[in-house]
């Protein structure tokens, strides 16, 4: 048995099946989703979603899903599964015997005598999903009917029926190509061998997404089914049926299958989970090189990039992806700004702390490479711009103080990683000096200083550690303060003040950063990841779920984050040493079990602030894998 495998009991079990999905991307910035049985649960499930420039920043859903009927003496057997207004329809779940990951996704139905196995996989640098169906047993003649639901709309969004649509299609080697509009790419629709495709357009009308009906969203949607393909399939055969924007030949589609297979990392024990979910977040595409922050419906940010790159690419070895990535983003600078989020026409630059965690990353880079020659060269004109910009003020209100700290907000914005807004306005505003970007602040002004001997920088940075001490840290609490705003302090205990304890230069004695360590780790620190406030604060909230207004509330304000536990875990071995390695082991070795639960094979954006501390928000985020290769790399260092 494999590491990551589900029996016939829990796949028919809808209630233990439908919450376990499974995510896999390409380096082209297409994936596919779906839960562990083929039930689309959420909008953004399908098994081709590729982005289409042309249109917009976004990804878009062309294949919605397949269903497939199993025809055997003129009986038919529909092995597909979908939710529509009072039940699942039809419930092709029940002939699954098992699921299995390894090395991609393998279902396995039994109908009576018939054994049929489907695997899933993308192709690695095409926007195109590739199933291949192989007879297993069969004692009688057997044809395969596929049935493909087609969407043709971005991923944020539903369809609905409309007149709008081209019916129209062009047959094509082995298959046909359909483009419902104009605007969009055509969709290949092709298998390996011949086939006879019989056209009954169709609408089906309310497909439920069962997620997006909790997550207070719109959640019934229209697909339209132009007809079938069907096919003779003898025991031992394989045949694939192929969904492209481009055209494939069919003749090279068993090769290609097979070369795809052997391009992955296996999924065959805990550490390979992390490094082949880690190489699913690289997105290459048009000359640039960038991370997509989580799927299935982040893009990419400024944030996330910064933070998650090491871990992503130098804990793996990979220092030229690294390159890459920043070498992308340093083309996204605007003055001494990041993008947030997206980038050119599509950039929103409100964030406060990216362009610091941009110091932070290349730091990194040194420590795994070595390497300041190539720092100096590429970016340290960069590095200049964005000091001098902060220094001298920017955008929402960003500039340094006379006492060399950094104030940044307004009233309608969240410029840190605590981000979440509703109408009222941001959950978090944090407007002020937040205690994260004077650490960074102080981290970046030194690491110049070691690239270039600046002494006014030095001068300044000594500055900045005079005002943090003294305006941050409070000697009977033991603990810093997380905002100041002109005098006033927040107290709340909040897992900001642990990257000044983590940073590579630290305002910190040892003595402070261990009593910080201590405080995060009596109130803060879960089996999952740092809590976002204290359980025994008011406004503390323990479950995330609801509307997005109760998300949004509860996002940072108990929340579980995995990404700031790689900073808890970098400062607490700074501090603690060998001695240190049974607790940080044991943190880590704790995820395993998540591989087999919510993101299949991953590890989610957030979990819930109170036990057991159910995965919540995206189903596979970068940083969170990023942070635990980095700190399984942490740990394999001090050993």
């Amino acid at each position: 048995m494999s590491y990551i495998h589900f029996d016939k009991t829990q796949l028919v079990n809808l209630n233990y099946s439908l919450d376990r999905e499974i995510i896999r991307t390409n380096r082209s910035g297409a994936y596919t989703s779906t839960t562990i049985i083929g039930c689309n649960t959420r909008k953004y499930h399908g098994l081709l979603v590729a982005p289409q420039p042309q249109i917009d920043s976004q990804n878009h859903v062309f294949l919605s899903t397949v269903h497939e009927t199993v025809i055997q003496h003129g009986a038919s057997f529909n092995l597909g599964i979908s939710k529509y207004p009072g039940n699942y329809s039809p419930r092709g779940h029940k002939y699954l015997e098992d699921f299995d990951s390894e090395p991609i996704p393998k279902l396995t139905y039994r109908v009576g005598g018939v054994v049929l196995q489907k695997e899933i996989i993308l192709d690695t640098n095409r926007d195109r999903v590739m199933i291949r169906y192989t007879l297993l047993e069969a004692h009688s003649p057997t044809k395969i009917r596929i049935q493909p639901f087609l969407a043709f709309r971005g991923y944020h969004t539903l369809c609905k029926e409309n007149s709008d649509i081209n019916k129209d299609f062009e047959k094509v080697p082995n298959g046909v190509q359909f483009r419902l509009y104009p605007v969009y790419d055509p969709l290949f629709l092709q298998l390996s061998k011949k086939n006879k495709f019989k056209f009954e357009p169709n609408w089906y009308n309310n497909v439920e997404y069962i997620l997006e009906r909790e997550r207070g969203y719109d959640y019934q949607e229209d697909l339209y089914v132009p007809g079938y393909f069907e096919f003779d399939i003898e025991k031992g055969e394989s045949v694939i049926f192929s969904a492209g924007l481009t055209e494939a030949d069919p003749s090279t589609r068993q090769r290609a299958f097979e070369k795809e297979i052997a391009r992955r990392i296996p999924r065959s024990n805990f550490e390979n989970c992390l490094r082949n979910s880690a190489t699913q977040f690289i997105r290459k595409r048009n000359g640039d090189t960038r991370i997509i922050a989580g799927y299935p419906w982040f893009g990419w940010w400024g944030r996330d990039t910064f933070i998650a790159a090491p871990g992503l690419t130098l804990a793996r070895g990979d220092n030229e992806t690294f390159l890459e990535i920043m070498d992308t983003m340093s083309r996204d600078l605007q003055g001494p700004l990041f993008p947030n989020v997206g980038s050119g026409d599509y950039a929103n630059m409100n964030s406060m702390d990216a362009p610091l965690w941009f110091f932070w990353s290349l730091q990194k880079y040194i420590t795994y490479t070595g390497d300041v020659k190539t720092v100096k060269k590429r970016y340290l004109d960069k590095l200049k711009g964005i000091i001098d910009g902060y220094k001298a003020g920017t955008d929402f209100n960003i500039h340094m103080l006379e006492n060399g700290l950094i104030y940044g907000g307004q009233e309608d914005l969240a410029l840190t990683w605590m981000d979440a807004v509703t109408p009222d306005g941001p959950v978090t505003p944090r407007i002020g000096c937040p205690v994260e970007i004077q650490a960074l602040w102080y981290n970046a002004l030194c690491f110049y200083h070691e690239l270039t001997g600046d002494e006014e920088i030095k001068k300044l940075a000594e500055k900045v550690k005079e005002s943090f001490l003294e305006v941050f840290w409070d000697e009977e609490m033991g603990y810093l303060a997380d905002v100041v705003n002109d005098g006033e302090k927040d107290w709340m205990v909040r897992p900001n003040m642990v990257f000044a304890t983590s940073l590579p230069y630290s305002m910190l004695t040892e003595s402070q950063c261990d009593q910080i360590l201590e405080i995060v780790k009596s109130n803060l620190l879960t089996t999952r990841g740092l809590r976002t406030l204290a359980p025994d604060d008011p406004a503390y909230k323990g479950y995330y779920f609801g509307d997005q207004i109760s998300r949004d509330q509860a996002y940072h304000n108990g929340t579980v984050w995995v990404w700031p536990l790689g900073h808890f875990v970098e400062a607490y071995i700074k501090i603690h040493g060998k001695s240190s390695l049974n607790f940080i082991n044991k943190i880590i070795q704790g995820f395993d079990g998540v591989m087999t639960q919510y993101g299949v094979g991953t590890v989610a954006e957030i979990y819930d602030g109170d036990p057991p501390h159910r995965p919540k928000g995206a189903v596979s985020q970068a940083w969170s894998i990023a942070e635990l290769l980095r700190m399984m790399e942490l740990v394999n260092r001090i050993k």
